[in-house]
């Protein structure tokens, strides 16, 4: 006595699919469709943000809101400089990651505010000296 799937199951509600039918709610289109598995070392890993903030690309990341943030804190444009330089390499080295509108937004910050930083620090240096 063998123990076939439709005499365990005598109202057949879980039928045993079989190969040789066909999907009849597949769409033309959907049977085009062919899976491409990643490649070795591509990132599979989705972009919750939808790809504003770089945060596979901390280097551009951190110069942007450094170069930011160079306006008021004197001389961290440097840092920003050396941050975004870094995070246009790592784009460079690998293009999946975004990030490069955020390193030269920091590298530029950084420049402006290292100008504007050296030209007040004259200027009140100027001030200070001219009442001796």
């Amino acid at each position: 006595m063998s123990n076939t799937s439709s005499e365990n199951d005598p109202l057949d509600v879980n039928p045993t699919p079989q190969a040789d039918t066909a999907n009849p709610y597949i769409t033309p289109q959907a049977e085009q469709v062919t899976y491409v598995p990643p490649q070795h070392g591509q990132d599979t890993q989705g972009d919750a943000t939808g790809g504003i903030i770089p945060y596979k690309n901390k280097h551009a990341l951190i110069a942007y809101y450094l170069g930011i943030f160079s306006f008021f804190i004197p001389f961290s444009g440097i840092g920003s400089i050396i941050l975004g330089v870094k995070g246009l390499q790592a784009r460079k080295q690998n293009p999946v990651i975004k990030g490069s509108a955020h390193a030269i937004v920091g590298i530029v910050a950084g420049i402006c505010t290292i100008i504007c930083h050296i030209c007040f620090t004259v200027v009140i240096v100027g001030g200070v000296l001219s009442n001796f």
